[in-house]
């Protein structure tokens, strides 16, 4: 495997890891939304970039969800 699969296998990951963790607490939805900006990255560098917008729409999305979250805490 090359580098860049790699870094897209383990920003994907994170994510997944990630959005599991979310109910625990507000620091995970924020690495949730690190590791998807991460993938948008990865889907960028690789020439993907739907998939690369996509994951940016995903970190904003989160970071909002994040900022909610952060406030109700």
């Amino acid at each position: 495997m090359d580098a860049i699969t790699i870094f897209g296998l383990l920003s994907v990951s994170a994510m997944l890891l990630f959005y599991a963790l979310e109910p625990r607490g507000p620091h995970f939805v924020l690495a949730f939304a690190a590791a998807c900006a991460l993938s948008g990255v990865y889907g960028f560098l690789q020439g993907a970039w739907p998939f690369g917008f996509v994951e940016t729409v995903w970190t904003a999305v989160a970071l909002q969800r994040w900022a909610k979250v952060r406030l109700s805490a």
